[in-house]
């Protein structure tokens, strides 16, 4: 390995490991997921998995299953650039699980282009897409240093 290849796992893993610090202010109690939108070395957004402002905060239903409305980290990450001034293209995406196949459209429709992830989602369908898509796809499965 490189020390260019080094020094970029060096800070992936430490975006991983703040895109996961961000998803534990989640109410979600199933799961707990976090992102953070990097360009350029900058945090340029973030977000965690809940329900849309002005709802409660409750993300499960009575059967303990999630709520329809309930928004994905990565997809609150990507509202929260499209309401400012900053742009996601060419963008990297850091976040605590691989990306659904709806959220995956959002990322790919977004610009960004590299998505750095730790855990595996239950569909890989997203995944297949963005690949297809041509975006850069990375699992850092362990966040530690080396």
């Amino acid at each position: 390995m490189s020390d260019t290849e080094k020094k970029q796992l060096k800070f992936d893993r430490a975006y991983l490991r703040i895109a996961r610090e961000w998803g534990k202010l989640s109410y979600c109690k199933r799961k707990q997921v976090g992102a953070v939108i990097v360009k350029d070395r900058m945090i340029i957004s973030d977000g965690y998995n809940g329900t849309p402002s002005g709802f409660e905060n409750d993300c499960e239903d009575e059967d303990n299953l999630t709520k329809w409305y309930v928004l994905h980290a990565e997809a609150n990450a990507i509202l929260k650039v499209a309401a400012s001034t900053q742009s996601s293209k060419g963008a990297t995406l850091y976040i605590t699980y691989s990306p659904c196949k709806e959220c995956s459209k959002l990322i790919h429709q977004s610009g960004i282009k590299r998505v750095v992830y730790q855990n595996n989602y239950k569909d890989d369908s997203g995944l297949s897409f963005l690949k297809k898509a041509g975006v850069e796809i990375t699992q850092i499965a362990e966040l530690e240093e080396i």
